[in-house]
């Protein structure tokens, strides 16, 4: 398995890191909007309880009776063939093709088995009581719409059209999301990278210069028990299938993947060949760009992975960005229809910024005077290439130097942004946020997967032999 894994978002751009770039008057989402902000404290509410068996008793099959036969029940809850077929039916939509009912067919153990692991996790969230926000599902559901060049909405259009409730993609994103503040809880100060850990790890990557490095992206396909081997290995080459017909591999990711970097589309990042496999480093150095790997045995299952470039660490060319920020935050989460006259106030605070501002310095006064919770300085130098999502790409790399933006809406705030350099230059290093979001994704995937071993250690699962229709 790919060692290199995605961060728990850090402060570098967070705030609008997944936020529409647009003002507050003109934002109309059908669903609330908010970031994935996951390093503030969540409010009280209550969790989503996994289906019971009278929950089960109740559901509309699209199946017909078949959709309230119980699959497998885990510790006490249950999986149905009708979430099982849901989840199918949504894999046919995110990858664009048309799946036969024999393809399908081949699909069911291996979805059966992912729904019982988010069985697993969704019990862990709410026994640590985690609060997972509708604003976070949104966010995420419209980051799934812009990683694939969606326009707003047209995953609920497509869902709809295709008789899949959107609450069966609600679900499996409330799981990934609260499972990622599981691991925050269970990291703990493990979370907190010092300053002797970043500077080894720069040490440690100056030693690498001239080495070639990989931009890769991952599905990973576990495989916790060697007699479903299989059943693993016929998914994985059913999803390779799909997406080499044309389907997307960040929304197959997403969906599929068992690794930290499904919220984030199956994306790894840059990352060397000590930091992968030795079996995926071997085929990626021999792969093209844009090419899909086979099926790669891995420790813990399956690797299905996407070469999107290469190039040598050290020697790459790139525009280096400085930046300031003023953040001013919301009180309570924004709602788009109706924002409250605080929210108001913020948003025109930021906007008398945004068209007073001539310099870096004025950007830094501003944050200061509002004792911004995030800081003027983002992280340093920043490559332009690593930015997302690409529409606030687009605005750092296409605004005039010194020339303060518009106010950048997000669910938790408003942000005003200025370009204090931009220059073409050989990259050398990775900030210091870079060096933080790579070895706390390394340390939170470890965790994930000794926190997932136990959880199915323990608990009384029970998976049973479909009936012939």
């Amino acid at each position: 398995m790919i060692n290199r894994l995605t961060p728990l978002r850090g402060p570098l751009l967070a705030a609008w890191s997944l936020a529409a770039l647009a003002m507050l008057a003109t934002s109309t989402p059908s669903l609330a909007q908010g970031p994935l902000a996951q390093g503030r404290n969540q409010p009280q509410g209550r969790t989503a309880s996994p289906p019971t068996a009278a929950d089960a008793a109740a559901t509309v099959s699209p199946t017909g009776g078949r959709g309230m036969e119980i699959v497998a029940t885990v510790n006490g809850d249950v999986v149905t063939n009708a979430d099982v077929t849901a989840r199918g039916k949504l894999f046919a939509i995110s990858t664009g093709i048309r799946i036969s009912p024999e393809v399908l067919d081949r699909l069911r153990s291996q979805i059966t088995q992912q729904l019982i692991d988010e069985r697993l996790r969704l019990q862990e969230s709410q026994r640590r009581h985690v609060v997972v926000r509708v604003e976070q599902i949104a966010e995420s559901i419209r980051d799934i719409e812009s990683r694939n060049g969606l326009p707003p909405n047209a995953l609920r259009s497509r869902l709809a059209a295709d008789g899949v409730s959107l609450r069966t993609l609600i679900d499996q994103l409330r799981v990934q999301l609260g499972w990622t503040q599981v691991l925050r809880q269970h990291l703990g100060t493990s979370a907190v990278i010092s300053e002797a850990d970043i500077e080894e790890q720069r040490r440690l990557l100056a030693q690498q210069t001239g080495r070639p490095e990989f931009n890769m992206a991952e599905i990973f396909i576990p495989v916790d028990n060697p007699a479903r081997t299989a059943d693993a290995q016929r998914f994985a080459e059913t999803v390779i299938a799909q997406l080499r017909s044309g389907g997307h591999f960040a929304v197959v990711a997403a969906q599929f993947s068992q690794s930290q970097t499904a919220l984030q589309g199956g994306d790894m990042g840059w990352v060397q060949a000590n930091q992968m496999d030795p079996d995926i480093a071997k085929i990626a150095a021999e792969m093209p760009v844009g090419a899909i790997s086979a099926p790669i045995k891995v420790a813990g299952g399956f690797a299905i992975v996407q070469l999107r470039g290469r190039r040598e660490i050290g020697r790459e060319t790139g525009v280096a960005l400085t930046l300031r920020q003023a953040f001013f935050p919301f009180v309570g989460t924004l709602n788009p229809a109706a924002p409250t006259e605080a929210q108001r106030a913020a948003v025109e605070r930021a906007r008398q910024l945004s068209a007073s501002a001539h310099s870096c310095e004025d950007i830094e006064a501003a944050a200061k005077a509002a004792n911004s919770p995030k800081p003027a300085d983002p992280g340093g130098e920043v490559n332009l290439n690593s930015v997302n999502p690409p529409q606030f790409r687009q605005l750092l790399s296409t605004i005039a130097l010194g020339r303060a933006s518009q106010p950048l809406i997000s669910g938790d705030g408003v942000a005003v942004v200025m370009v204090c350099t931009r220059e073409q230059k050989q990259m050398t290093t990775l900030n210091k946020q870079q060096v933080q979001d790579r070895l706390l994704a390394e340390r939170a995937e470890l965790a994930s997967r000794q926190i997932a071993r136990d959880l199915r250690r323990k608990a009384t699962i029970d998976v049973r032999e479909p009936k012939k229709p």
